[in-house]
């Protein structure tokens, strides 16, 4: 026991080590510029990051912002649909992109010789997309395709959309990423010419460079293809803030599926609005007590202890622009209802809301937690993705070394103080699957999509 509790110390004290030091310049016309040297090999990524996602997005025209991420593929002033992916490959790299509720992101993984390559291509079209409308329709239809896909089609993410629906009443996190069915049948591309015009600026991007680079050479390549593009006036979205939830909220999704699927989720706060900047912490602590491994409450008590649930796991993330949830998911055992499942969810929360995490369990899931940082640490991509999300929604990339240390100071009463001021029904909504018969045609049609969907766009396209 003694050399686990030394264990977060070590890793602590090797995360501190192993962290180069971050450089950061702005260019005249507002593009931020993070360069993070690491030369244990000779790549690069490259990631350009906007702040615009689906929560920045009015009603009617939700989804805007991924459709507008998979134009960005089609064309430029100065390259035709699909160059862009061409040219990467050509120079032996690999790109890709993604969008979020706060933030959509572009990136290429190269050669360290190559950046260039990357910088002259997003300068491009940064500024000069075309937008061709015949891309556009053929674009818009493979966007449906994938929500059918993997929404419409797939039970228990319809039950999350719909769950969130419930649970958000203000809150533009309401809305699904890839946009409500009605919005995506109406939308034209003139929407995507107006969202692209108002965002797509270097005065809201992030340009996060990590690998075997120097910092002056890549803020000279990075002054001489972003620095002539002009900025862009961005006036930020207009609050849309969650009203107290004064009460339980319940919904049932009927949808044709083989099993009942089961979320509870309450409203939490996160490190962008914390009055007190420890809850969050202390709420990632508790997630990792409940599903932290195979070693944690759900699996070891829920799963493999009581075989209540087939899966249960637990939800939270302290780094969004605006409060968030903290969620329960579970899918109950063969034998056992979704009755039984919510109840014994409920009795696991009810004990860290009155009873102390043992210290050694503590330590335990701190170690775990803070393991996984130094794992990251590997991956020069995953180093630029922290930097580039902390920028984005607002917390500054120089959270990315403070992380461990306040994790590692989150104690057993806090935990449970957070999950008694939390985790209570008030705020809670639950949604519950009920499976609805699959017939032939059902099955077919699942079978018929998921390979129809291999290669095809995505959130991450």
């Amino acid at each position: 026991m003694r050399i686990l509790l030394l264990l977060p110390a070590l890793l602590l004290g090797f995360v501190c080590n192993a962290s180069a030091e971050v450089y950061e310049r702005v260019l005249d016309n507002g593009l931020k510029v993070l360069v993070k040297p690491d030369d244990r090999a000779p790549i690069v990524t490259s990631q350009v990051w906007y702040k615009v996602g689906s929560s920045y997005e009015p009603g009617g025209i939700t989804g805007v912002s991924h459709v507008l991420e998979h134009m960005m593929f089609k064309g430029t002033e100065n390259l035709a649909p699909g160059e862009f992916s061409e040219i990467i490959a050509e120079n032996g790299g690999d790109e890709n992109a993604f969008t979020g509720t706060d933030y959509t992101a572009y990136f290429q993984t190269l050669a360290a010789d190559r950046l260039e390559v990357s910088f002259e291509l997003e300068a491009e079209r940064m500024r000069r997309l075309t937008l061709p409308e015949d891309e556009f329709k053929k674009e818009l239809e493979v966007v449906k395709e994938e929500r059918r896909l993997r929404t419409d089609d797939d039970p228990q993410s319809l039950t999350y959309e719909q769950f969130a629906a419930t649970a958000y009443q203000a809150s533009p996190y309401r809305n699904p990423v890839i946009g409500w069915p009605s919005d995506l049948e109406s939308m034209q591309v003139d929407d995507l010419r107006a969202w692209y015009r108002k965002w797509y600026a270097p005065n809201n991007a992030t340009l996060v460079v990590v690998g075997d680079v120097d910092p002056e050479q890549v803020f000279a390549l990075a002054e001489k293809h972003f620095g002539p593009l002009r900025a862009e006036t961005i006036a930020p979205p207009k609050p849309r803030a969650e009203p107290q939830q004064r009460g339980e909220r319940r919904l049932v999704v009927e949808a044709p599926a083989k099993e009942p699927y089961l979320i509870i989720g309450y409203k939490v706060p996160v490190l962008a609005n914390a009055g007190a900047q420890w809850e969050p912490y202390a709420l990632e602590m508790l997630a990792s007590v409940l599903d932290g491994g195979s070693s944690a409450r759900f699996s070891r008590e829920l799963v493999r202890g009581e075989r209540i649930a087939a899966s249960a796991g637990a939800g939270y993330s302290a780094f969004t622009r605006l409060p968030g949830l903290f969620t329960l998911s579970g899918v109950p055992a063969s034998g056992h209802s979704v009755d039984e499942l919510e109840r014994a969810l409920s009795a696991q929360i009810e004990r860290v809301r009155t009873e102390l995490v043992a210290p050694e369990e503590l330590e335990r899931i701190r170690t775990q937690l803070i393991a996984s940082k130094v794992y990251e640490k590997d991956s020069v991509f995953y180093q630029a993705m922290q930097l580039g999300q902390l920028e984005t929604v607002g917390l500054g990339w120089e959270l990315m070394d403070e992380y461990v240390a306040h994790l590692s100071a989150v104690t057993p009463e806090q935990v449970r103080t957070v999950a008694a001021k939390y985790l209570v029904p008030e705020v809670r909504t639950v949604a519950r699957l009920d499976p609805q018969p699959l017939d032939d045609t059902d099955a077919e049609h699942t079978a018929a999509l998921s390979t129809a969907a291999i290669g095809a766009q995505g959130y991450v396209r």
